[in-house]
């Protein structure tokens, strides 16, 4: 999701004159919500992810997606885009097909350093494949890969720390920690976050954003702990105050998703992540990528709760590790990644013309 809305910002900068954009998502996420407030026309199709899955859940699911092609294919006929651009999840998959199947032109994003089934399974039918770096290019034909950069929203790149901790009212001089497992959350990071409160406030004041889910539970424990009360703050999700969040922070611990690798760099920010052990490889694959890096730690899941503290102790003690290792995330940003792929969709649409 946000990739695409990086890259539709991008292109009505570029036009500087309205764009007709229409996203195709799944119904009820919260994806609906965001292209509603960035002006983009949403429609909504069934579909559900099979990855991780019971075998009839995982099947059931799958007949969700072949069933929204009918759909998908309605909405390409009544709006007949110039190119289809997706961003790789399972909802791409009917989207792709279906841009196939009428004829029209799509750029498929992989943000991932490994394809998942949606992207293997649609990358054929695809007109190119936009990846973030040169190492993914070795699953698809040099013909068909394209290296853009991960796309990330302006904002990341022109955020500052003071500003950013002004914001949140916190201490501009206190070393500062922002924990986060994406924009569902993470039940696991709550639980290691709420089993060591007294001692992550005494280590860190801490921007907490803990999905909606646990959020009321989180805030009810840090007011509990009066250590923690005045030094942790407690959001369940954060949109356009994202790239603050991030910026405030001297590190952060997170989820591996994709976003890490676009995000993180943008700020310079030094990571301790904590791969979701369900989501398949493609988590572990991008903590091993920045790690290798010198960029980040990785820490796993189920030894969070007894690592989380030791670890952040280990970067705040070694300041001069914490600056090479935001030195190294830095080096890996991408800043003309979104322009790359507007340029790549209006190449695409040129061919087809």
């Amino acid at each position: 999701m946000y990739p695409a809305l990086a890259v539709v910002a991008e292109i009505r900068k570029q036009e500087n004159a309205p764009v007709e954009v229409v996203y195709v998502g799944r119904a009820g996420a919260i994806e609906a919500q965001l292209a509603q407030q960035a002006g983009i026309h949403f429609q909504p199709i069934p579909a559900g992810g099979v990855r991780g899955l019971a075998p009839w859940r995982a099947a059931r699911n799958f007949a969700l997606v072949l069933q929204s092609i009918a759909r998908v294919r309605e909405v390409i006929r009544a709006f007949r885009p110039a190119v289809i651009f997706a961003t790789g999840g399972y909802v791409s998959a009917p989207v792709i097909w279906s841009a196939a199947a009428e004829r029209i032109p799509s750029v498929i994003y992989l943000p991932d350093l490994e394809p998942g089934w949606a992207v293997r399974a649609t990358a054929m039918w695809a007109t190119r494949v936009a990846i973030s770096f040169p190492e993914v290019g070795r699953y698809f034909s040099k013909s068909k890969a394209v290296v853009t950069g991960y796309p990330v929203r302006a904002e990341f790149f022109q955020t500052e720390r003071a500003r950013a901790r002004r914001m949140f009212g916190l201490d501009p001089e206190t070393r500062t920690v922002t924990i986060f497992g994406g924009s569902t959350g993470a039940h696991q990071i709550n639980q290691a976050v709420v089993a060591n409160l007294a001692e992550l406030a005494q280590v860190a004041q801490v921007l907490h954003l803990t999905g909606r889910n646990d959020e009321a539970w989180v805030k009810s424990e840090v007011a509990r702990v009066s250590a923690a009360a005045a030094r942790v703050r407690v959001y369940g999700y954060l949109h356009d105050e994202l790239p603050h969040a991030l910026a405030a922070a001297d590190v952060v611990v997170a989820r591996a998703g994709a976003a890490t690798l676009g995000e993180f760099p943008a700020l310079g920010l030094p990571a301790i992540l904590v791969p979701y052990p369900y989501a398949g490889r493609h988590q572990e694959r991008n903590a091993n990528f920045l790690v290798e890096r010198g960029a980040a730690f990785k820490v796993n899941d189920a030894a969070l709760s007894s690592a989380l503290v030791p670890t952040l102790k280990r970067l705040f003690d070694a300041p001069e590790q914490l600056k090479a290792m935001s030195a190294a995330m830095r080096a890996l940003a991408q800043p003309c990644a979104t322009a790359n792929i507007v340029e790549l969709l209006k190449t695409v649409a040129k061919e087809r013309a």
